[in-house]
């Protein structure tokens, strides 16, 4: 049976990536304008920095608009989707985008006996409530053939005490990637998670990164012995945007080095 699917590669699409200010997020944006594609990023409240991330972009020749969104508020959604219509023919005189990276997070950790109310709602609202209804909301914007990529952690098949509340949330995302690229396949559209290992990035307050204890004994039980860095993510994220990756939906990707094996 002959494919009538639409083929999308990096080079000359647009790429949506949430909370593409800092770390993984913007890691991934600049590897998808190295292998020849443009970005729209958000941010949440780190203006400057999406602004640099937007320059650098450019600097490569490609471009790049930064919108600010917090995935965390749900009922922003309508005028988001408003100011990247307007966005999107402005810039490329189109109404879709190809891609879209549900990256933005935050950490939050606490002892499962420990964790608040307000921390629980805060991780559920932007990991799991605002990725549902972004993508939703986005829905019409995306091209039939594009790709979908949420960002989950190795957290959820490894079990550490004070991440309960946090890889829940992302376990959640993982069922809902399945369920997306069960119901989006007929408009040709994959749909995968995403999910790092530790990374030496300034998220959760820089906790692994910053701190050289855990560092290395994260290091230790990761077979190719070290933690991760942006570097090892972002390019990653861009291959799977690419055509060679078409036949590749619903799955989980681990990319961590091998850790606890």
């Amino acid at each position: 049976m002959t494919s009538t699917a639409t083929t999308i590669t990096p080079t000359n699409t647009i790429t949506l990536i949430t909370g593409a200010s800092r770390g993984l997020g913007r890691n991934t944006a600049r590897s998808i304008a190295k292998a020849g594609g443009d970005v729209i990023i958000t941010y949440r409240s780190q203006a400057d920095e999406a602004h640099a991330v937007v320059a650098a972009i450019q600097a490569l020749g490609h471009k790049a608009v930064a919108l600010q969104l917090d995935t965390g508020d749900v009922a922003t959604f309508t005028r988001f989707i408003e100011r990247l219509r307007a966005v999107l023919q402005k810039h490329w005189q189109r109404s879709t985008i190809d891609h879209l990276v549900n990256n933005a997070g935050h950490g939050d950790y606490a002892a499962f006996a420990e964790t608040s109310e307000a921390q629980f709602d805060r991780l559920v609202n932007v990991h799991f409530k605002g990725v549902f209804f972004l993508t939703q909301a986005l829905l019409p914007l995306i091209a039939d053939g594009g790709r979908i990529v949420n960002f989950s952690t190795g957290l959820t098949r490894l079990s550490l005490p004070g991440y309960a509340a946090y890889a829940a949330t992302k376990g959640a995302v993982e069922v809902l990637t399945r369920y997306l690229a069960k119901e989006l396949g007929a408009r040709g559209i994959a749909v995968n998670t995403v999910a790092p290992g530790a990374i030496e990035t300034d998220f959760g307050g820089g906790v692994v990164r910053d701190n050289p204890a855990l560092n290395q004994q994260l290091a230790q039980m990761t077979a190719l012995g070290r933690v991760g860095v942006p570097d090892d993510i972002g390019p990653m994220v861009a291959s799977l945007l690419d055509a060679s990756h078409r036949w590749v939906t619903a799955q989980r990707i681990e990319v961590s080095g091998g850790q606890a094996l």
